[in-house]
């Protein structure tokens, strides 16, 4: 089988293509044939050694993917040869096949094709574990969205929309936001125009507001704290801007706020059970229309380059996905 491997820490034109053996299904092992991997910003630390774990080198990239079973372990209880599965592999999905514990495996939806369904367990895993269990996001509260129109972005803009929020995105430019207007958007801040403090001001009267999802980092941390509102939730979930930012600790005194780390990854380990209601929650939404990933491009396998640089260079308007296998 081929896969795409990271032999040495680098940027992605390091990467390479080289046929592996298959991998074999024990225990609780699945054998997954791979048709399509999401690409998410941690793929893009992960090979160049700037993520929170190191897989031993040489290792496949890509954190998620959607596949059909064609091997089972002998402890496999969920799944069977020929089922359509969607899953996260930490590490692993740029390859044609892949094994994966059945715990971290969900059915696909029938309705959901092989590129949504790639697309679909990260981002919204992510912003659904970050408003409903870190930011206890209520009805009627009000939502600011940076990088709005990233992948995390436009998920966390229709989960707020679908969880009664009042939702604001803000991204860089005009194009972005048509983006995040199409997906459920209340109201749109341009901060390459306008200073963010005083858009959030105008929009709300000086109120503020209640939840802050954050996965860009640099300035614009600062500058998004200083828009909450008292008893606020910031939520730090990456720094796709490159800079992770100091925050002056006064703030959370004067405003009254939290500022919450969100480490969705350390919760599906830590909290397997809670992880399982949440994604049977979201497939739920999908099936009611109230999500549905949105993907931005679809690269081919051997354009794996060019697919990790959209997302460095933060082109991507919703998710970036790898064609790995075609039916």
């Amino acid at each position: 089988m081929r896969a795409i491997l990271c032999k040495a820490y680098g940027p992605a034109e390091n990467l390479v293509i080289e046929d592996v053996e298959s991998p074999q299904a024990r225990g609780h092992g699945v054998r997954v044939r791979v048709s399509a991997a999401g690409l998410n910003f941690p793929d893009t630390l992960i090979i160049e050694g700037k993520y929170q774990f190191k897989p031993n080198l040489p290792f496949s990239p890509g954190g998620e993917m959607a596949g059909e079973v064609i091997e089972i372990g002998d402890k496999v209880t969920r799944f069977k040869p020929g089922d359509r599965v969607v899953g996260l592999t930490g590490f692993g999905a740029f390859a044609e096949e892949i094994v994966v514990s059945e715990h971290n495996l969900l059915p696909a939806p029938d309705t959901m094709s092989d590129e949504k369904a790639a697309a679909f367990t990260m981002v919204y895993g992510t912003s659904y574990y970050a408003l409903k269990q870190r930011a206890n996001l209520q009805p009627g509260e009000t939502l600011l969205v940076l990088g709005a129109s990233g992948g995390v972005g436009l998920a966390t803009v229709e989960l707020g929309k679908a969880m009664g929020a009042r939702v604001i995105a803000a991204a860089s430019s005009a194009e972005k936001l048509a983006v995040a207007k199409e997906a459920g958007a209340d109201d749109l801040i341009n901060y390459s125009e306008e200073p963010l403090k005083d858009a959030v001001k105008k929009l709300t009267g000086g109120k503020g507001v209640d939840v802050i999802y954050d996965p860009v980092g640099g300035d614009f941390t600062e500058q998004a704290l200083r828009t909450m509102a008292w008893n606020g939730r910031h939520l730090i979930v990456g720094f796709a801007a490159g800079d992770i930012p100091k925050i002056p600790a006064n703030l959370t005194l004067l405003k009254g706020c939290s500022v919450v780390g969100v480490f969705w990854g350390s919760f599906t380990q830590r909290e397997p059970e809670a992880n399982g209601r949440n994604m049977m929650e979201l497939l739920a939404m999908y099936q009611e229309g109230k999500i549905d990933p949105r993907i931005s491009e679809v690269y081919d396998f051997e354009d794996y380059a060019q697919a990790l640089n959209a997302l460095t260079e933060r082109r991507a308007k919703g998710k970036i996905v790898l064609r790995v296998t075609r039916a």
